[in-house]
């Protein structure tokens, strides 16, 4: 008798489950609204031509392959890390949200968005977008700039894709200068 117990609310188990399963497939008409892949705790590596060039760690990385246009969140946040020829990091990036437009190649960064750069100069915002194409990134948020001897600060900020030459567009604050 206990065996036909174990037996008959497995069974019911299995019945409940399939029809749970059901409904959810029959309540997701849109798919656009719905990532094909969610991840969780990825690292993974990019290389070109057989050479490692960059690893990315978030905690949640979400496509969304149907939509329009495609692209995948980072709701949790992004790490980027530049490798040079001897695979040492050279560069790297962190925000606590970020969000690519496959068909636009546009990354857009938000948060506390944290970057330094080949030169150890140091960067601190709250949005950056990186336009991938142009080879550009720009920001209309607050920007502050730390480098070996001084801190520079301002309202918007253009530059190359590897942050070494930018202008920012409305500086702020004491700027030292050389007699």
């Amino acid at each position: 008798m206990r065996k036909l117990f174990v037996v008959l609310l497995s069974s019911l188990s299995l019945i409940a489950c399939h029809k749970d399963s059901k409904a959810i497939s029959e309540t997701i008409t849109d798919r656009t609204t719905v990532p094909g892949l969610n991840a969780s705790m990825v690292s993974t590596v990019v290389s070109d031509s057989g050479i490692t060039r960059y690893r990315i760690s978030t905690n949640s990385w979400q496509i969304y392959d149907k939509a329009i246009p495609v692209y995948w969140e980072f709701p949790e946040g992004l790490y980027l890390e530049k490798f040079d020829e001897n695979l040492h990091v050279d560069t790297w990036l962190k925000s606590t949200y970020a969000w690519y437009n496959q068909d636009e190649e546009t990354w857009i960064l938000t948060g506390n968005v944290e970057s330094m750069n080949v030169d150890s100069e140091f960067f601190e915002t709250t949005h950056l977008e990186w336009k991938q194409r142009d080879q550009v990134i720009r920001s209309d948020s607050a920007i502050r700039i730390t480098k070996a001897t001084s801190i520079i600060e301002g309202i918007g900020f253009e530059s190359n894709q590897t942050m070494t030459k930018y202008t920012i567009l409305n500086p702020t604050g004491v700027f030292p200068i050389k007699d």
